[in-house]
Protein backbone atom coordinates (compact mmCIF):
# COMPACT_ATOMS: atom_id res chain seq x y z
CA UNK A 1 0.00 0.00 0.00
CA UNK A 2 2.84 2.34 0.90
CA UNK A 3 4.58 1.51 -2.37
CA UNK A 4 1.40 2.25 -4.36
CA UNK A 5 0.94 5.56 -2.57
CA UNK A 6 4.55 6.46 -3.25
CA UNK A 7 4.20 5.59 -6.93
CA UNK A 8 1.02 7.64 -7.18
CA UNK A 9 2.82 10.57 -5.57
CA UNK A 10 5.67 10.25 -8.06
CA UNK A 11 3.20 10.12 -10.96
CA UNK A 12 1.43 13.23 -9.65
CA UNK A 13 4.73 15.09 -9.36
CA UNK A 14 5.66 14.03 -12.89
CA UNK A 15 2.31 15.26 -14.24
CA UNK A 16 2.77 18.57 -12.45
CA UNK A 17 6.24 19.03 -13.89
CA UNK A 18 4.96 18.34 -17.39
CA UNK A 19 2.04 20.75 -16.96
CA UNK A 20 3.24 24.34 -17.30
CA UNK A 21 1.62 27.14 -15.38
CA UNK A 22 -1.06 28.88 -17.47
CA UNK A 23 -0.48 32.61 -17.03
CA UNK A 24 -3.63 33.79 -18.78
CA UNK A 25 -6.01 31.45 -16.94
CA UNK A 26 -5.63 33.21 -13.60
CA UNK A 27 -7.23 35.91 -11.47
CA UNK A 28 -5.07 39.02 -10.95
CA UNK A 29 -5.74 41.90 -8.52
CA UNK A 30 -5.55 45.10 -10.55
CA UNK A 31 -6.96 47.81 -8.28
CA UNK A 32 -8.32 48.70 -4.86
CA UNK A 33 -11.98 49.48 -5.45
CA UNK A 34 -12.17 52.32 -2.92
CA UNK A 35 -9.29 54.12 -4.62
CA UNK A 36 -10.91 54.17 -8.07
CA UNK A 37 -12.92 57.12 -9.34
CA UNK A 38 -16.22 55.62 -10.58
CA UNK A 39 -17.01 58.67 -12.71
CA UNK A 40 -14.37 57.89 -15.32
CA UNK A 41 -12.63 54.93 -17.01
CA UNK A 42 -9.15 53.83 -15.91
CA UNK A 43 -6.38 52.59 -18.20
CA UNK A 44 -4.16 49.71 -17.08
CA UNK A 45 -2.06 46.90 -18.47
CA UNK A 46 -2.18 43.20 -17.64
CA UNK A 47 0.30 40.71 -19.11
CA UNK A 48 1.09 43.33 -21.75
CA UNK A 49 -2.57 43.79 -22.72
CA UNK A 50 -4.06 47.28 -22.63
CA UNK A 51 -7.26 47.15 -20.60
CA UNK A 52 -9.75 49.67 -19.27
CA UNK A 53 -11.66 49.49 -15.98
CA UNK A 54 -15.02 51.21 -15.57
CA UNK A 55 -18.12 50.98 -13.36
CA UNK A 56 -21.46 50.30 -15.00
CA UNK A 57 -24.94 51.46 -14.02
CA UNK A 58 -25.44 48.57 -11.60
CA UNK A 59 -22.33 49.57 -9.64
CA UNK A 60 -20.17 46.70 -10.91
CA UNK A 61 -16.68 47.25 -12.24
CA UNK A 62 -16.04 45.96 -15.73
CA UNK A 63 -12.92 45.32 -17.77
CA UNK A 64 -12.66 45.74 -21.54
CA UNK A 65 -9.70 45.63 -23.85
CA UNK A 66 -8.74 49.26 -24.28
CA UNK A 67 -9.82 49.93 -27.83
CA UNK A 68 -13.04 50.79 -29.58
CA UNK A 69 -13.91 48.28 -32.34
CA UNK A 70 -14.77 51.18 -34.66
CA UNK A 71 -11.38 52.82 -35.24
CA UNK A 72 -9.34 51.45 -32.31
CA UNK A 73 -9.45 54.65 -30.23
CA UNK A 74 -8.68 53.98 -26.53
CA UNK A 75 -11.84 53.54 -24.50
CA UNK A 76 -9.92 54.74 -21.44
CA UNK A 77 -10.10 58.21 -22.99
CA UNK A 78 -13.87 57.91 -23.13
CA UNK A 79 -16.66 58.68 -20.68
CA UNK A 80 -18.89 56.81 -18.26
CA UNK A 81 -22.37 58.02 -19.13
CA UNK A 82 -25.29 58.57 -16.75
CA UNK A 83 -27.14 55.59 -18.25
CA UNK A 84 -24.34 53.27 -17.12
CA UNK A 85 -22.69 52.79 -20.52
CA UNK A 86 -19.11 53.41 -21.59
CA UNK A 87 -18.82 55.93 -24.41
CA UNK A 88 -15.95 56.15 -26.84
CA UNK A 89 -15.30 59.89 -26.92
CA UNK A 90 -14.07 59.76 -30.52
CA UNK A 91 -17.38 59.04 -32.29
CA UNK A 92 -19.77 58.50 -29.33
CA UNK A 93 -20.24 54.77 -29.79
CA UNK A 94 -21.56 53.41 -26.50
CA UNK A 95 -21.14 49.98 -24.90
CA UNK A 96 -23.07 48.22 -22.16
CA UNK A 97 -21.61 46.11 -19.35
CA UNK A 98 -21.56 42.99 -21.55
CA UNK A 99 -19.47 44.74 -24.20
CA UNK A 100 -22.29 45.03 -26.72
CA UNK A 101 -22.44 48.25 -28.68
CA UNK A 102 -25.81 49.91 -27.98
CA UNK A 103 -25.49 53.14 -29.93
CA UNK A 104 -23.90 54.24 -33.21
CA UNK A 105 -25.19 57.80 -33.68
CA UNK A 106 -23.79 58.13 -37.22
CA UNK A 107 -26.15 55.43 -38.55
CA UNK A 108 -28.57 56.45 -41.32
CA UNK A 109 -31.64 55.31 -39.41
CA UNK A 110 -32.70 53.01 -36.56
CA UNK A 111 -32.98 50.00 -38.83
CA UNK A 112 -29.46 50.49 -40.16
CA UNK A 113 -28.17 51.08 -36.64
CA UNK A 114 -29.80 47.86 -35.40
CA UNK A 115 -28.12 45.94 -38.22
CA UNK A 116 -24.72 47.38 -37.33
CA UNK A 117 -25.23 46.74 -33.63
CA UNK A 118 -26.07 43.08 -34.26
CA UNK A 119 -22.71 42.52 -35.92
CA UNK A 120 -20.29 40.80 -33.53
CA UNK A 121 -17.50 43.05 -34.76
CA UNK A 122 -19.18 46.02 -33.07
CA UNK A 123 -18.62 44.52 -29.60
CA UNK A 124 -15.85 45.36 -27.16
CA UNK A 125 -13.54 42.62 -25.87
CA UNK A 126 -14.65 41.75 -22.32
CA UNK A 127 -12.63 40.18 -19.50
CA UNK A 128 -14.25 38.53 -16.46
CA UNK A 129 -14.08 40.59 -13.26
CA UNK A 130 -15.04 40.22 -9.63
CA UNK A 131 -14.71 42.22 -6.44
CA UNK A 132 -13.39 40.40 -3.40
CA UNK A 133 -11.94 41.70 -0.11
CA UNK A 134 -11.84 45.24 -1.44
CA UNK A 135 -9.86 44.37 -4.57
CA UNK A 136 -10.92 44.31 -8.20
CA UNK A 137 -9.78 41.08 -9.84
CA UNK A 138 -9.49 40.49 -13.59
CA UNK A 139 -9.26 37.14 -15.36
CA UNK A 140 -6.48 37.53 -17.91
CA UNK A 141 -8.32 35.86 -20.79
CA UNK A 142 -11.36 37.07 -22.72
CA UNK A 143 -14.19 35.22 -24.42
CA UNK A 144 -17.08 32.91 -23.60
CA UNK A 145 -14.81 30.05 -22.56
CA UNK A 146 -12.90 32.40 -20.25
CA UNK A 147 -16.16 33.34 -18.53
CA UNK A 148 -16.78 29.67 -17.77
CA UNK A 149 -13.22 28.87 -16.72
CA UNK A 150 -12.99 31.89 -14.44
CA UNK A 151 -15.96 30.63 -12.45
CA UNK A 152 -14.09 27.42 -11.64
CA UNK A 153 -11.28 29.21 -9.79
CA UNK A 154 -11.16 31.57 -6.86
CA UNK A 155 -8.71 34.46 -6.42
CA UNK A 156 -5.81 34.25 -3.98
CA UNK A 157 -7.69 35.95 -1.17
CA UNK A 158 -6.71 36.35 2.49
CA UNK A 159 -8.46 33.47 4.31
CA UNK A 160 -8.25 35.15 7.73
CA UNK A 161 -10.50 37.96 6.53
CA UNK A 162 -13.04 35.39 5.41
CA UNK A 163 -12.81 32.86 8.25
CA UNK A 164 -11.84 34.94 11.31
CA UNK A 165 -13.42 38.29 10.60
CA UNK A 166 -14.11 38.85 14.32
CA UNK A 167 -10.42 38.44 15.20
CA UNK A 168 -8.74 39.76 12.04
CA UNK A 169 -8.08 43.48 11.70
CA UNK A 170 -7.15 44.64 8.22
CA UNK A 171 -5.09 47.79 7.85
CA UNK A 172 -5.31 49.97 4.75
CA UNK A 173 -4.52 48.71 1.26
CA UNK A 174 -1.59 50.22 -0.58
CA UNK A 175 -1.14 50.18 -4.36
CA UNK A 176 1.86 51.22 -6.44
CA UNK A 177 3.15 50.66 -9.96
CA UNK A 178 6.80 49.66 -9.62
CA UNK A 179 9.48 50.07 -12.33
CA UNK A 180 10.72 46.51 -12.15
CA UNK A 181 9.30 43.16 -13.15
CA UNK A 182 6.95 40.83 -11.31
CA UNK A 183 9.71 38.24 -10.93
CA UNK A 184 12.03 40.69 -9.18
CA UNK A 185 9.23 41.72 -6.83
CA UNK A 186 8.60 38.09 -5.88
CA UNK A 187 12.31 37.42 -5.57
CA UNK A 188 12.64 40.39 -3.24
CA UNK A 189 9.81 39.36 -0.89
CA UNK A 190 11.22 35.82 -0.85
CA UNK A 191 14.35 37.27 0.74
CA UNK A 192 13.96 38.29 4.41
CA UNK A 193 17.74 38.83 4.69
CA UNK A 194 17.56 42.14 2.85
CA UNK A 195 15.03 43.73 5.23
CA UNK A 196 17.25 45.07 8.06
CA UNK A 197 19.89 46.16 5.54
CA UNK A 198 17.87 47.71 2.74
CA UNK A 199 15.29 49.13 5.15
CA UNK A 200 17.81 50.36 7.70
CA UNK A 201 16.20 52.79 10.12
CA UNK A 202 12.66 51.77 9.23
CA UNK A 203 12.70 48.04 9.90
CA UNK A 204 15.90 46.94 11.60
CA UNK A 205 19.52 48.02 11.64
CA UNK A 206 21.99 47.12 8.90
CA UNK A 207 24.86 46.80 11.37
CA UNK A 208 23.15 44.84 14.13
CA UNK A 209 20.37 42.78 12.53
CA UNK A 210 22.05 41.24 9.47
CA UNK A 211 22.42 37.75 10.97
CA UNK A 212 22.50 34.09 10.02
CA UNK A 213 19.31 32.05 9.72
CA UNK A 214 18.13 29.04 7.78
CA UNK A 215 15.03 28.55 5.63
CA UNK A 216 13.26 25.22 5.95
CA UNK A 217 10.88 24.08 3.24
CA UNK A 218 7.35 23.69 4.62
CA UNK A 219 5.55 22.89 1.37
CA UNK A 220 7.13 21.32 -1.68
CA UNK A 221 7.17 23.18 -4.99
CA UNK A 222 3.92 22.81 -6.90
CA UNK A 223 3.01 24.23 -10.30
CA UNK A 224 -0.35 25.55 -9.16
CA UNK A 225 0.16 26.04 -5.41
CA UNK A 226 3.72 27.36 -5.23
CA UNK A 227 5.70 26.59 -2.07
CA UNK A 228 6.44 27.85 1.44
CA UNK A 229 9.46 28.18 3.73
CA UNK A 230 9.92 28.75 7.45
CA UNK A 231 12.66 30.93 8.94
CA UNK A 232 14.76 29.33 11.69
CA UNK A 233 15.67 30.78 14.14
CA UNK A 234 13.19 33.63 14.51
CA UNK A 235 13.17 36.73 16.68
CA UNK A 236 12.77 36.16 20.41
CA UNK A 237 9.08 37.09 20.48
CA UNK A 238 8.16 35.12 17.32
CA UNK A 239 7.04 31.50 17.49
CA UNK A 240 6.99 30.91 13.73
CA UNK A 241 7.66 32.93 10.57
CA UNK A 242 6.50 31.49 7.24
CA UNK A 243 6.76 32.81 3.68
CA UNK A 244 4.11 31.30 1.40
CA UNK A 245 4.25 31.88 -2.37
CA UNK A 246 0.90 31.34 -4.09
CA UNK A 247 1.13 31.80 -7.86
CA UNK A 248 0.66 33.83 -9.81
CA UNK A 249 0.67 36.92 -7.67
CA UNK A 250 0.51 36.40 -3.90
CA UNK A 251 3.16 36.19 -1.20
CA UNK A 252 1.86 35.63 2.35
CA UNK A 253 4.30 36.39 5.14
CA UNK A 254 2.89 35.16 8.46
CA UNK A 255 4.64 35.92 11.75
CA UNK A 256 3.04 34.11 14.70
CA UNK A 257 3.92 35.57 18.09
CA UNK A 258 4.49 33.42 21.15
CA UNK A 259 1.19 34.69 22.57
CA UNK A 260 -0.70 33.33 19.54
CA UNK A 261 -1.37 36.61 17.74
CA UNK A 262 -0.35 36.93 14.08
CA UNK A 263 0.96 39.61 11.75
CA UNK A 264 0.19 38.81 8.12
CA UNK A 265 1.69 40.71 5.22
CA UNK A 266 -0.50 40.08 2.19
CA UNK A 267 1.67 41.13 -0.75
CA UNK A 268 0.37 40.97 -4.31
CA UNK A 269 2.21 41.74 -7.53
CA UNK A 270 0.46 41.78 -10.89
CA UNK A 271 2.61 41.69 -14.05
CA UNK A 272 1.49 44.66 -16.11
CA UNK A 273 4.16 45.01 -18.81
CA UNK A 274 7.84 44.07 -19.19
CA UNK A 275 9.90 45.85 -16.55
CA UNK A 276 6.83 46.87 -14.52
CA UNK A 277 4.42 45.37 -12.02
CA UNK A 278 1.56 46.63 -9.88
CA UNK A 279 1.99 46.00 -6.17
CA UNK A 280 -1.06 45.83 -3.92
CA UNK A 281 -0.62 44.96 -0.28
CA UNK A 282 -1.91 45.29 3.25
CA UNK A 283 -1.26 44.15 6.80
CA UNK A 284 -3.68 41.90 8.66
CA UNK A 285 -3.45 41.71 12.44
CA UNK A 286 -5.00 38.59 13.96
CA UNK A 287 -5.83 38.70 17.66
CA UNK A 288 -4.98 35.79 19.93
CA UNK A 289 -7.54 33.91 22.03
CA UNK A 290 -7.33 36.58 24.73
CA UNK A 291 -8.08 39.31 22.21
CA UNK A 292 -4.56 40.76 22.18
CA UNK A 293 -3.60 42.33 18.88
CA UNK A 294 -0.01 42.17 17.56
CA UNK A 295 2.06 45.15 16.53
CA UNK A 296 2.11 46.10 12.87
CA UNK A 297 5.18 46.49 10.68
CA UNK A 298 7.13 49.49 11.98
CA UNK A 299 5.48 52.88 11.60
CA UNK A 300 3.06 51.37 9.09
CA UNK A 301 1.21 49.62 11.90
CA UNK A 302 0.32 52.91 13.59
CA UNK A 303 -3.15 54.45 13.21
CA UNK A 304 -3.05 57.00 10.39
CA UNK A 305 -5.16 58.32 7.52
CA UNK A 306 -5.02 56.16 4.40
CA UNK A 307 -3.46 58.93 2.31
CA UNK A 308 -0.65 59.37 4.84
CA UNK A 309 0.03 55.63 4.76
CA UNK A 310 0.28 55.83 0.98
CA UNK A 311 2.69 58.77 1.14
CA UNK A 312 4.87 57.11 3.76
CA UNK A 313 4.95 53.88 1.73
CA UNK A 314 7.48 55.57 -0.55
CA UNK A 315 9.94 55.61 2.34
CA UNK A 316 9.82 51.80 2.35
CA UNK A 317 9.25 50.91 -1.30
CA UNK A 318 11.91 53.21 -2.70
CA UNK A 319 14.59 51.65 -0.53
CA UNK A 320 14.21 48.43 -2.56
CA UNK A 321 13.25 50.08 -5.83
CA UNK A 322 16.70 51.48 -6.50
CA UNK A 323 18.18 47.96 -6.31
CA UNK A 324 15.51 45.98 -8.13
CA UNK A 325 15.21 48.32 -11.10
CA UNK A 326 18.93 48.12 -11.81
CA UNK A 327 19.24 44.41 -10.94
CA UNK A 328 16.71 43.55 -13.61
CA UNK A 329 18.54 45.64 -16.21
CA UNK A 330 21.91 44.10 -15.30
CA UNK A 331 20.53 40.57 -15.64
CA UNK A 332 18.83 41.47 -18.92
CA UNK A 333 22.06 42.94 -20.27
CA UNK A 334 23.95 39.73 -19.52
CA UNK A 335 21.41 37.81 -21.62
CA UNK A 336 21.90 34.81 -19.38
CA UNK A 337 19.02 32.37 -19.64
CA UNK A 338 19.95 30.69 -16.37
CA UNK A 339 19.53 32.96 -13.36
CA UNK A 340 21.59 30.67 -11.11
CA UNK A 341 24.58 30.99 -13.41
CA UNK A 342 24.53 34.77 -13.09
CA UNK A 343 24.46 34.97 -9.28
CA UNK A 344 26.40 33.65 -6.29
CA UNK A 345 24.17 32.36 -3.48
CA UNK A 346 26.27 30.42 -0.93
CA UNK A 347 24.09 30.97 2.16
CA UNK A 348 20.81 29.27 3.18
CA UNK A 349 19.04 32.64 3.36
CA UNK A 350 18.69 32.45 -0.43
CA UNK A 351 16.90 29.09 -0.46
CA UNK A 352 13.48 30.58 -1.13
CA UNK A 353 14.78 32.92 -3.81
CA UNK A 354 16.33 29.90 -5.54
CA UNK A 355 13.08 27.94 -5.14
CA UNK A 356 11.15 30.79 -6.74
CA UNK A 357 13.52 30.94 -9.69
CA UNK A 358 13.28 27.15 -10.05
CA UNK A 359 9.48 27.35 -10.03
CA UNK A 360 9.58 30.04 -12.71
CA UNK A 361 12.08 28.12 -14.84
CA UNK A 362 10.72 24.60 -14.47
CA UNK A 363 7.00 25.12 -13.86
CA UNK A 364 6.08 28.39 -15.58
CA UNK A 365 8.00 28.46 -18.84
CA UNK A 366 10.92 30.54 -17.58
CA UNK A 367 9.17 33.89 -17.95
CA UNK A 368 5.78 35.56 -18.06
CA UNK A 369 3.66 34.73 -21.09
CA UNK A 370 3.17 38.28 -22.35
CA UNK A 371 0.43 39.06 -24.83
CA UNK A 372 1.63 38.16 -28.33
CA UNK A 373 0.76 41.64 -29.61
CA UNK A 374 3.04 43.38 -27.11
CA UNK A 375 6.81 43.63 -26.95
CA UNK A 376 8.63 41.49 -24.40
CA UNK A 377 11.70 43.74 -24.45
CA UNK A 378 12.72 45.40 -21.19
CA UNK A 379 12.62 49.21 -21.15
CA UNK A 380 15.93 51.03 -20.86
CA UNK A 381 17.55 51.68 -17.50
CA UNK A 382 16.23 54.90 -15.95
CA UNK A 383 19.12 57.19 -15.02
CA UNK A 384 17.03 60.20 -14.01
CA UNK A 385 16.37 59.63 -10.30
CA UNK A 386 13.37 61.96 -10.27
CA UNK A 387 11.70 59.80 -12.91
CA UNK A 388 12.81 56.60 -11.21
CA UNK A 389 11.33 57.71 -7.88
CA UNK A 390 8.19 59.19 -9.43
CA UNK A 391 5.11 58.92 -7.20
CA UNK A 392 2.53 60.89 -9.16
CA UNK A 393 2.41 58.59 -12.19
CA UNK A 394 2.89 55.37 -10.24
CA UNK A 395 0.31 56.11 -7.56
CA UNK A 396 -1.27 59.51 -6.95
CA UNK A 397 -2.93 59.99 -10.32
CA UNK A 398 -4.60 56.59 -9.92
CA UNK A 399 -5.69 56.99 -6.28
CA UNK A 400 -8.84 58.98 -5.54
CA UNK A 401 -8.02 59.09 -1.82
CA UNK A 402 -4.62 60.69 -2.39
CA UNK A 403 -5.94 63.09 -5.02
CA UNK A 404 -8.55 64.36 -2.55
CA UNK A 405 -5.92 64.66 0.19
CA UNK A 406 -3.57 66.56 -2.12
CA UNK A 407 -6.33 69.02 -3.03
CA UNK A 408 -7.01 69.65 0.66
CA UNK A 409 -3.30 70.08 1.42
CA UNK A 410 -2.97 72.57 -1.44
CA UNK A 411 -5.95 74.52 -0.10
CA UNK A 412 -4.43 74.55 3.38
CA UNK A 413 -1.10 75.69 1.92
CA UNK A 414 -2.74 78.66 0.20
CA UNK A 415 -4.65 79.46 3.39
CA UNK A 416 -1.48 79.24 5.51
CA UNK A 417 0.52 81.56 3.27
CA UNK A 418 -2.44 83.93 3.00
CA UNK A 419 -2.85 83.96 6.76
CA UNK A 420 0.90 84.58 7.18
CA UNK A 421 0.72 87.62 4.89
CA UNK A 422 -2.40 88.89 6.65
CA UNK A 423 -0.81 88.51 10.10
CA UNK A 424 2.36 90.24 8.97
CA UNK A 425 0.43 93.14 7.45
CA UNK A 426 -1.71 93.39 10.57
CA UNK A 427 1.42 93.52 12.71
CA UNK A 428 2.91 96.29 10.58
CA UNK A 429 -0.34 98.29 10.71
CA UNK A 430 -0.71 97.87 14.47
CA UNK A 431 2.93 98.76 15.02
CA UNK A 432 2.64 101.89 12.87
CA UNK A 433 -0.63 102.84 14.55
CA UNK A 434 0.78 102.45 18.05
CA UNK A 435 3.87 104.40 17.08
CA UNK A 436 1.79 107.22 15.61
CA UNK A 437 -0.32 107.43 18.76
CA UNK A 438 2.76 107.53 20.95
CA UNK A 439 4.31 110.27 18.86
CA UNK A 440 1.11 112.30 18.83
CA UNK A 441 0.89 112.19 22.62
CA UNK A 442 4.50 113.19 23.12
CA UNK A 443 5.62 116.79 23.46
CA UNK A 444 7.62 118.31 20.63
CA UNK A 445 10.78 118.20 22.73
CA UNK A 446 10.40 114.45 23.27
CA UNK A 447 9.33 113.52 19.76
CA UNK A 448 12.66 112.24 18.45
CA UNK A 449 13.44 110.24 21.56
CA UNK A 450 9.99 108.68 21.71
CA UNK A 451 10.10 107.70 18.07
CA UNK A 452 13.25 105.68 18.65
CA UNK A 453 12.36 104.13 21.98
CA UNK A 454 8.72 103.11 21.48
CA UNK A 455 8.26 99.38 22.20
CA UNK A 456 5.50 97.76 20.11
CA UNK A 457 2.58 96.44 22.18
CA UNK A 458 2.14 92.68 22.75
CA UNK A 459 -0.54 92.39 20.06
CA UNK A 460 2.03 93.34 17.43
CA UNK A 461 4.37 90.57 18.54
CA UNK A 462 1.47 88.11 18.50
CA UNK A 463 0.68 89.14 14.93
CA UNK A 464 4.28 88.64 13.82
CA UNK A 465 4.44 85.30 15.66
CA UNK A 466 1.26 84.23 13.89
CA UNK A 467 2.79 85.23 10.55
CA UNK A 468 5.87 83.12 11.31
CA UNK A 469 3.82 80.09 12.38
CA UNK A 470 1.50 80.25 9.39
CA UNK A 471 4.44 80.69 7.00
CA UNK A 472 6.20 77.70 8.59
CA UNK A 473 3.02 75.65 8.30
CA UNK A 474 2.66 76.60 4.65
CA UNK A 475 6.27 75.62 3.99
CA UNK A 476 5.83 72.23 5.67
CA UNK A 477 2.59 71.59 3.80
CA UNK A 478 4.38 72.42 0.55
CA UNK A 479 7.09 69.91 1.43
CA UNK A 480 4.43 67.33 2.26
CA UNK A 481 2.63 67.89 -1.04
CA UNK A 482 5.88 67.14 -2.90
CA UNK A 483 5.74 63.57 -1.56
CA UNK A 484 2.64 63.03 -3.71
CA UNK A 485 4.83 63.67 -6.77
CA UNK A 486 8.31 62.31 -6.06
CA UNK A 487 10.39 60.90 -3.22
CA UNK A 488 14.09 60.49 -3.93
CA UNK A 489 16.19 58.16 -1.83
CA UNK A 490 19.89 57.43 -1.54
CA UNK A 491 21.29 54.67 0.67
CA UNK A 492 24.61 56.49 1.04
CA UNK A 493 22.79 59.21 2.98
CA UNK A 494 20.59 56.88 5.03
CA UNK A 495 22.50 56.93 8.31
Amino acid sequence: MTTEASLEGDRRNTREKEELFQWAKQWYPVAVVDFLDPSRPHALQLLGKDIVLWRDGSGKWRCFEDFCPHRLAPLSEGRVESDGTLMCAYHAWRFNSEGSCVSIPQSKDKQTEAKHLSNQKSCAVVYPTQECQGLLWVWAEAGTQAQLESQQRTPRIIPELRDNSDRAVQLFWNVRDLPYGWDFFMENVSDPAHVPVSHHGLVGNRYQDAKYYDMIKVREISTQEGFSFEIIPTAANIEQAVHDFQPPCHMRIVSTSKDGSKLILALYATPTRPGWCRHIGCQVLVKNEAGKIPKGLGIFGLPMPIWLGHVLASLFLHQDLVFLHYQEKILGKQRNDKWLKAVYTPNPQDKMVIAFRQWLEQRAGGSIAWDSRSSSELPAKELDKQKLFDVWTTHTQNCKVCQDALKNINRLTVFAYGAAIACFCLGVILDARSLAIKVALTTLEQTNASFLTVIPPAVVWWAFAGAFLFATGGYLLKKLSRLFYVYEFEHARND
